[in-house]
Order: structure tokens, then C-alpha cells, then sequence
């Protein structure tokens, strides 16, 4: 059950004293949650996922199967993990679309990178920060030391690459991985 609960909000500004006369209002109008649609039930994805994580509590990374940018990232990410540390899912396949919904996300949204653990999710430059915690030296480290910059300036960049990557790098007809 979905929690509605709208609220307006209304905001004067004074202004200085020259022009006493004027007052600017802002209204800003908005709701904590979209109330569900005709007869639709709400699904709880972290237990209907729950089953990903019963026999093997291991992360996933969701990726952009098709990207080759992304297909690349993956393999980098496998070399570097000699002990399997993260398992791999495209987000185009049933089991990914599902993980997003955990994720609070579109199961058709493939515009990031996501990591899934059993507990939280991390999308972004947040996602790529937490899969270089898992793989070898030196990236945990070079991760502790990127993790200082603010986290606006890393998302920015991160989707300056991700809305480029099929341009830069091109896109493949099937998941590679």
C-alpha cells in the first residue's frame, strides 16, 4: 500500500525596502508517493529477488548488455576479481529487470551501471566506486581516495559517459558476456 500524502506549501519572500510593495509567493505542490493504478497489486521485489541471494550472498553488477563500453568494463572487472567476488547480469534479461525494480528503478532503465547486494544498491558512480572495493589492489584503494570527490561531480561525469557510450564506443547486436 502506497503512503499519499500531498502537500503545498506556500513560501514569501520579503524583499528590500524600496520595493516594500511587491512580495514574490512560490507554491510548490507535491506527493511522497504516486497512489497505484486501477487494480494494479504492489510487488515487494526484495522478496520476490530474495531467491538471487539464498545460496550465494555474492553482489551483482547489472550492465548494459548490448554496450560495448559496458561488455568491456565487465571483462576488465572479471580479470581483476580472481576471487569471484561479484557475479554479472545483463540488464536487458529477466533476472535484471527484476534487480532494478529492487533497485527502485524502471525495469526497462538502462541508463547505469547498478550493484546489487542483499541488502542495498548502489547505481552510478556509487556502483563503480563499491566494484572497485571488490576487486583487486590497487582499485579499493584508488576507490577510498575518488571517494572524496563530491559525489554530484562524479555522477556528472559518469552520465557525460554513460548518454556518449554507444557513440564513442559502439554497441554490439547481442550480450557478449
Amino acid at each position: 500500500m502506497a503512503f499519499v500524502a500531498p502537500v503545498k506549501l506556500q513560501i514569501t519572500v520579503p524583499l528590500p525596502a524600496r520595493v516594500s510593495r511587491l512580495r514574490r509567493t512560490f507554491s510548490v505542490f507535491a506527493t511522497l508517493s504516486s497512489p497505484p493504478r486501477g487494480n494494479t497489486v504492489a510487488v515487494d521485489w526484495v522478496k520476490e529477488t530474495a531467491s538471487f541471494f539464498d545460496q550465494d550472498s555474492r553482489p551483482i553488477m547489472l550492465f548494459d548488455g548490448v554496450c560495448n563500453l559496458c561488455n568491456g568494463g565487465v571483462k576488465f572487472v572479471r580479470d581483476n576479481d580472481r576471487q569471484r567476488n561479484i557475479r554479472f547480469e545483463a540488464l536487458q534479461s529477466e533476472a535484471g529487470m527484476k534487480l532494478l525494480q529492487r533497485s527502485g528503478r524502471a525495469p526497462d532503465d538502462i541508463s547505469s551501471v547498478v550493484l546489487v547486494e542483499k541488502d542495498r544498491s548502489y547505481i552510478k558512480s556509487e556502483a563503480v566506486l563499491k566494484i572497485m572495493e571488490y576487486i583487486n589492489l590497487p582499485f579499493p584503494q584508488l576507490a577510498f581516495f575518488l571517494q572524496f570527490v563530491p559525489l554530484f561531480v562524479r555522477d556528472v561525469v559518469y552520465e557525460n559517459i554513460a548518454d556518449n557510450r554507444y557513440n564513442m564506443f559502439g554497441r554490439s547486436d547481442s550480450c557478449d558476456i
